[in-house]
């Protein structure tokens, strides 16, 4: 057998499953759960097979997703166990981030001792990110008006989770967080703005002093970076198995009768951000001459990571990888990355939108369009650097729904399907990430182009 006979098999067999799934739920036949279990094993068999084929890390983080779904399902109480699994691997993945931010940045400035482009690339990023993130807010806006997912929503019985506290944040608790008061404590903590304030300062300041002195610590650095990949290398190993337990986990856990109460807002967000992507990314992509479909190989790894993480911090080791690989000199994927997943929350920012009215149409309230756009920006800026933790989003709701005097009962109905919200809004942070990466490379006139069009996922 071989590849291409693989994938018929599958397909064949995912028909043969659906046929008999559609026969049970229409009452045409009844069917054996057992049987209906066996056929989705059966095709699990054959995806795992396909895998062997197709060797490639992408492939197995998908079926990975594939069999976490059907362990949770079939196998809840083993499914919550495997939380150690996700757990290990979004550990090992945090070991990351500090040393190759730090390691990357200071390369990236001190290296090229160009502190004129830092300057330049961080006023384009910040006008680019804003830009971005306000046409996300709208598409949110708009899109929940239409569907009106939240009127006469109600909380599934029996449904109790408890909410996460909603600690207010000023103004200036958000410019105080951007700058480090103990850089070991923020590494500690993954707080990825002020580890990004500090290498930024400290490249600076390495592109300062004599060559002598520059030298050493630069060789270092470069060092890191080199083996922080490598070690990143090694860890994307272990990902088809923590994707998979990260999933089961979910299932066993959020359930699927839960959903069909709320499914009216789940795919509103999933539809907001599908047009999100087609219209606005793809537009941005189309203008700037990034290769499309190097660019999905590109970032389909990074992507079905923080899809089944749901932490776009997990992601970040390879996104910067394969960028790196597509054409983007590292100076600028170790610049814009970090930076964007503290401004440029394009999925975070539409679900912020859309959530915020949703709560005040399950409360029976009537928000007028410009309060609705003015709650949104007070949720765009307030999300700030929440990228890398799962979750924390359904925190800013909580803070910004009670300044607005919104109820907080409305949140628990998101909170039954924040998990599946999480992982779009989370992916989309992604894309729009890696494709801002691009932008800036094009607008210094740095991206190669070749190297991307030539772009091979391993």
């Amino acid at each position: 057998m071989n590849k291409r006979k693989s994938v018929l098999l599958v397909f064949i067999v995912l028909a043969i499953s659906a046929i008999f799934h559609l026969i049970d739920i229409y009452h045409f036949y009844s069917i054996s759960p057992l049987y209906l279990r066996i056929t989705r094993w059966i095709f699990m068999a054959s995806l795992i097979l396909y895998g062997f084929y197709k060797r490639t890390l992408t492939t197995w983080i998908l079926i990975s997703m594939i069999a976490g779904i059907e362990i949770g399902i079939d196998f809840p109480k083993f499914a919550t166990e495997l939380k150690v699994v996700s757990q290990v691997f979004l550990r090992l993945v945090k070991t990351i981030i500090a040393p190759i931010l730090f390691s990357t940045l200071v390369v990236g400035i001190a290296g090229h001792s160009d502190l004129k482009q830092v300057g330049r690339m961080g006023w384009k990023s910040l006008v680019y990110f804003e830009m971005v993130t306000t046409v996300a807010l709208f598409i949110g806006l708009i899109a929940i008006n239409i569907s009106q997912a939240g009127v006469g929503i109600h909380i599934p019985p029996g449904f109790h989770e408890e909410l996460p506290a909603a600690v207010p944040h000023t103004w200036q608790d958000v410019v105080l967080h951007i700058f480090p008061e103990n850089i070991v404590k923020a590494m500690y903590d993954g707080d990825v703005l002020p580890i990004v304030v500090f290498s930024v300062l400290f490249g600076i300041g390495l592109a300062l002093v004599k060559e002598e002195k520059r030298k050493p610590m630069l060789q270092f650095s470069e060092s890191l970076a080199e083996t922080m990949f490598k070690f990143t290398n090694i860890i994307m190993y272990f990902a088809p198995f923590g994707v998979g337990a990260a999933i089961a986990v979910t299932v066993s856990n959020l359930g699927l009768d839960i959903l069909y109460s709320l499914i009216k807002l789940l795919l509103t967000l999933y539809a907001s951000l599908v047009v999100f992507i087609g219209i606005v990314l793809f537009l941005i992509a189309y203008f700037v001459k990034i290769p499309i479909k190097q660019f999905i190989r590109a970032v389909s790894e990074p992507v079905a990571i923080a899809f089944a993480t749901t932490s776009s911090e997990s992601a970040l080791p390879i996104a910067m990888e394969n960028m790196e690989k597509f054409g983007v000199p590292r100076k600028i994927v170790s610049f814009v990355l970090p930076t964007g997943y503290t401004f440029n929350l394009d999925g975070t920012t539409l679900y912020l939108s859309l959530a915020s009215v949703f709560v005040a149409q399950a409360a029976g309230i009537n928000l007028s369009f410009p309060t609705q756009v003015i709650m949104g920006f007070t949720l765009m800026l307030t999300s700030k650097g929440v990228a890398g933790v799962p979750r924390a989003a359904l925190v800013i709701l909580l803070g910004t729904v009670s300044s607005f005097g919104l109820p907080l009962w409305p949140v628990l109905a998101v909170l039954g399907i924040d998990v599946l919200m999480d992982m779009a809004r989370t992916s989309v942070n992604v894309i729009g990430n890696t494709l801002a990466s691009c932008v800036i490379a094009k607008w210094e006139g740095e991206f190669d182009q070749q190297k991307a069009l030539a772009f091979v996922a391993d």
